[in-house]
């Protein structure tokens, strides 16, 4: 299938260079060799944000690799070597902790036994404890659909967003994904936060100098503002639905709250305001849950391929609202920019760029940082 679409076009494009996906994912895996994990530990981490700016999810990829990875490792605030350890397990089920291990490798390992349970059970469910951000949420669950599972991911958060009827930061924006396997491309993929947007799309705007739409956040009064600064430094994101219940904002609010109880109380992680900051002083703690289900053992598998077929044909025929460019599927237009992606490169912006650079020095990596320029080219040149 050809394709020729991105997600997220960057704008304005003359900030930006384009760069392979192999070269970048080379660089940031010598960012955390350099941190102090091991080779397959490294190549683990970097693969998750490189396939978060491979599917056009550049709030989740190499512009946090300063902020959420490199500077709480390179405090020892997270641990590059931490023991994953097991501390209970029954036939469907393993609670571990991660003992402030790096969540980027963290959750691959703990999907890894999640999809290996279920395929002796049926379905299993592995809790994480005393973990730190993880990324994209989508990239646990296309695991366990890349071995014909469905899979399921869910993660708590520091607080950053107001809970229904309050101002300030008191509930995470408490990540989901729910993948589901097709007979072919793309999957069924839905990755969300629970709140209006993640924090992530917010240091995006502010990192290029623009406003963000009315209905993302509030500042410290609670009043809705358009200034990613403001919403950043003093004020809070909103959860799904908005600000107040007219719009369904307490469902979002609701959601969160069963993500946070799930995966971080449940879990016997830390919950709500004692999940730590990326960037903090102490250990993030942050809980995750990761489920797979083996399709094969619910119903037949081919009898569930036909009629997820059939289910995504009926939403593919559903009539166009005249304003829309298409009816999309969930994770569609993600997939469509992979593959996009993969031909013309990855665009990422000047100023992640100088962080990319600053971060070689001080690793002494400054070679691979200018292999990555080497293969580097303007992104209007490759426009797609």
């Amino acid at each position: 299938m050809s394709v020729c679409y991105e997600k997220s076009v960057p704008q304005p494009v003359d900030e930006y260079v384009r760069v392979p996906p192999d070269a970048l994912h080379r660089f940031v895996k010598s960012v955390f060799v350099g941190l102090g994990l091991s080779e397959s530990d490294a190549e683990m981490a970097s693969q998750v944000i490189v396939t978060a700016d491979m599917m056009g999810i550049e709030s989740h990829g190499v512009q946090r690799l300063k902020r959420y990875y490199y500077t709480p490792l390179r405090k020892g605030i997270v641990s590059p070597r931490a023991e994953l350890t097991i501390v209970k397990r029954g036939d469907a089920y393993a609670v571990l902790d991660a003992g402030n291990g790096l969540g980027l490798v963290v959750a691959v390992k703990a999907m890894e036994m999640a999809i290996d349970m279920a395929s002796r059970s049926g379905v299993s469910m592995v809790f994480v404890r005393n973990s730190s951000h993880f990324g994209i949420a989508g990239y646990y669950a296309l695991m366990a659909v890349n071995r014909g599972f469905i899979g399921i991911a869910l993660t708590n958060t520091r607080p950053l967003v107001a809970y229904t009827n309050t101002v300030g930061r008191n509930i995470g924006t408490n990540a989901m994904a729910i993948g589901f396997p097709t007979p072919k491309p793309p999957p069924i993929l839905i990755d969300m936060a629970t709140s209006v947007v993640p924090r992530g799309r917010i240091e995006v705007y502010a990192r290029l100098g623009k406003r963000v739409p009315l209905g993302w956040g509030i500042d410290e009064r609670g009043e809705v503002v358009d200034d990613p600064q403001t919403i950043l430094r003093n004020g809070a994101l909103l959860p799904l639905g908005g600000i107040g219940e007219v719009l369904g904002g307490h469902k979002g609010s609701c959601l969160a709250i069963a993500i946070d109880l799930l995966a971080g109380l449940l879990s016997g992680s830390a919950w709500g305001p004692y999940v730590g900051s990326p960037t903090g002083d102490k250990p993030p703690r942050v809980g995750h849950l990761f489920i797979a289900i083996d399709v094969g053992a619910i119903i037949d598998r081919d009898l569930y391929m036909e009629r997820i077929e059939e289910f995504k044909n009926y939403i593919k025929s559903l009539k166009k609202h005249p304003k829309a460019d298409r009816v999309w599927l969930p994770g569609e237009k993600a997939w469509l920019t992979m593959e996009t992606r993969k031909r013309i490169g990855i665009p990422i912006h000047t100023s992640t760029l100088q962080e990319l650079r600053e971060i070689s020095i001080e690793l002494g990596i400054v070679n691979e940082f200018s292999e990555l320029m080497n293969v580097a080219k303007p992104a209007k040149e490759v426009m797609c």
